[in-house]
């Protein structure tokens, strides 16, 4: 299920929640079947259609025209609810259609979309060496645009080479350089055209040397291979390029994947333990060097400390903290019930026990947090009965009596998902469009202060994190989006490049990074205590087998991305990825060097996250611990659902959507 299921179903229907996987395909039961029109369509960009639909009984008459339209890939193609299509980007998409019949059975239709790809109308080399050397392959640049002005896929142009005997092209836009000469190439696609020039010398490469810092390489490691090609002078060749590979020497594992991966620039990075040979390749000089690598060994237990068995309703999110009476305590919302937030003593996690209910006009209490100092409480509402919804302030000085201070709807009505508490300053989640800012510094007479959203078409939003006076939003399709409100710039943090132009009343825009799935849930910064690097973590949520299916255990869907933003925030890069195989994620903390992650029905995972991150951290041996956190007498028995983890102290506290609250402790 993507964001725009989540924001119309769970927000404003949350009936339609029950469609299952298998009905997404349905457009008929025995007595109703939903009807849109047209069927299918084939659209230019920026064209507009209207779709109708209605519902019909086996009679062929009209019982029901209220429908509700969607879209699956809404920056490439939007409509409205009503059905108001408009095409923005080509490819082959789908919009589907939902309704509910008379007897309250639920329908869909899906609606394939192909918009058409414009002529492309230029064709631009980048970034063209000015020669070339024989015997090397070369990676060749280029920029294609349309007629609508959007970038296309070079894999679209073809090329041909003035001599194929002196350099030529494979059908993947690599160059390879044969032999000297001057040749010229071309690439064309349709009417358009672009032609370079370049020389062919002779490879001056005499030997190559290959070097590592590889000592008691562990799996996970990211170890960097440097080569320097010589002239027989012995000086550098400064501008020849090298290729990387590798041989792995297996063991006697049988069946096994993949086991290592190495980059362009000569990072390695071994899955599996075992001994490997890297080779590096200047033309037709080459080098290699072999390494062992162990395994990480790093596995260990987790321990139940206590659990808070919560079935009447769903739980959803949890936050813990130290009172100001030097106890621990902990809030839970709920997910789908009567508007509770629960308030633990867990102190002593092996008696846990809810000292204080909070029962506001909610259907679901999805997000809580409490600020640092331990007084000021904050939980959302969706659902509420005069559809205010908006945020619930709390006094939590007493967490056996906590007070609700005041109740803030302005411009919140459409519903608060999730919330952050930032120098008193309540970030807001606004009707998953756009995230409000509110000045709580007199939590008596709150008052909005700034906004920020999108001006992406179809854009939604459903978490905001705030570090060092900077928002990291989860903004699905547009992906993780950092914004300045009151950041203070610094020279030794990576993250702090060309910042300190805004503030809570004036939100500036410093960058995103956006990734193709278009899941993105969550969103927490963190720099690596190792290593000092600054790392995004974004991560995924997806229901492609439905999200509540008639008291079924769920299987999401998802992962988690490391991004870095190097070299200022417009140039952001994903360097690695923890993925649990037939699993889906949802919250997760950084603290240390350790990633804890509530991963839905795999359950917390702890993640060793130390050194320099490269590939899918979950194949390397990473995974330090995981804890399924099942209950016989559970809201769905014995099914792990995960929603939220955090570390506090000697503990690691994890909300399970089905069983309530959880401590857990890690043995060595």
């Amino acid at each position: 299920m993507n964001i725009i299921q989540r924001l119309l179903f769970l927000c404003l229907f949350g009936a339609l929640l029950t469609i299952t996987a298998a009905a997404a395909h349905a457009q008929a039961t025995d007595d109703y079947r939903l009807v849109v029109t047209p069927e299918a369509l084939t659209l230019e960009i920026d064209d507009r259609v209207q779709l109708s639909g209605h519902i019909e009984d086996r009679d062929g008459a009209v019982v029901r025209d209220s429908v509700l339209f969607y879209s699956y890939n809404r920056e490439s193609v939007s409509v409205s609810s009503n059905g108001l299509v408009k095409a923005l980007k080509p490819g082959t998409f789908q919009l589907r259609a939902v309704a509910a019949a008379p007897n309250e059975e639920r329908l869909s239709v899906t609606i394939p979309v192909e918009v058409t790809r414009p002529p492309i109308t230029d064709i631009t080399f980048t970034d063209t060496p000015g020669h070339l050397y024989e015997g090397t392959r070369n990676a060749i640049d280029l920029v294609v645009t349309d007629a609508k002005g959007f970038r296309r896929d070079p894999s679209e142009v073809t090329f041909v080479s003035s001599d194929s005997s002196i350099a030529s092209m494979d059908d993947w836009g690599r160059l390879y350089a044969l032999k000297a000469g001057t040749v010229r190439l071309t690439a064309r696609a349709g009417e358009a055209a672009a032609s370079w020039e370049v020389e062919v010398r002779p490879n001056p490469t005499a030997m190559l040397e290959l070097t590592h810092h590889a000592n008691d390489a562990r799996t996970g490691d990211v170890i960097r291979f440097i080569a320097r090609p010589r002239k027989a002078s012995g000086d550098i060749v400064q501008d020849i390029p090298i290729d990387f590979s590798f041989t792995a020497h297996p063991g006697n594992e049988p069946a096994e994947g993949a086991r290592a991966q190495i980059a362009e620039d000569g990072r390695f990075v071994a899955n599996k333990a075992g001994l490997y040979t890297v080779v590096a390749r200047a033309g037709n000089v080459a080098a290699e060097q072999t390494i062992r690598v162990d395994a990480r060994n790093i596995q260990k237990d987790l321990r139940i400390a206590g659990h808070g068995l919560v079935n009447e309703v769903h739980t959803s999110d949890l936050w813990v903290w130290e009172g100001i009476d030097g106890r621990d305590y902990a809030v839970t919302g709920t997910w789908g019930g009567n508007g509770e937030a629960y308030f633990w003593d867990v102190t002593n996690p092996s008696r846990m026990t809810i000292i204080d209910t909070v029962t506001v006009d909610a259907r679901t209490v999805n997000d809580v947090k409490i600020s640092d100092d331990g007084r000021i409480g904050v939980i959302t509402r969706e659902g509420a009965s005069d559809r205010k919804n908006g945020i619930v302030i709390l006094d939590v000085r007493d967490p056996h009596n906590v007070e609700v201070i005041t109740e803030y709807t302005d411009g919140l009505t459409g519903g608060v998902h999730n919330a952050f508490i930032y120098e008193d300053h309540v970030f807001a989640v606004n009707n998953g469009r756009r995230y409000d800012i509110i000045d709580i510094s007199n939590p008596r007479q709150p008052e909005t202060v700034g906004r920020f959203e999108l001006d992406t078409p179809g854009h939604a939003i459903h978490d905001v994190w705030v570090e060092n006076g900077i928002a990291y939003s989860s903004n699905w399709d547009d992906g993780v989006v950092a914004v300045d409100v009151g950041s203070t710039p610094a020279a030794d943090s990576p993250e702090h490049h060309d910042i300190g132009a805004g503030s809570f009343s004036n939100p500036v825009k410093l960058g995103s990074y956006a990734y193709p799935n278009g899941w993105n849930h969550a969103a927490f910064p963190f720099k690596s205590r190792s290593t000092g690097d600054f790392y995004v973590v974004a991560g995924d949520e997806a229901f492609p087998n439905g999200l509540y299916v008639k008291d079924k255990p769920t299987v999401p869907a998802g992962w988690i991305h490391f991004i870095k933003f190097e070299g200022g925030w417009d140039n952001p890069r994903e360097v690695a990825r923890y993925q649990v195989p037939e699993a889906g994620t949802h919250n997760f903390w950084v603290k240390g060097d350790k990633l804890y992650v509530a991963y839905y029905n795999a359950g917390l995972r702890v993640v060793d996250i130390s050194g320099e991150l490269m590939g899918n951290l979950y194949e390397q041996g990473r995974e330090i611990a995981r804890f399924l956190p099942t209950h016989h007498n559970g809201r769905i028995p014995n099914a792990p659902m995960s929603w939220g983890p955090q570390p506090h102290k000697e503990h690691i506290f994890v909300s399970d959507w089905n069983s309530g609250i959880w401590a857990l402790e890690i043995q060595d």
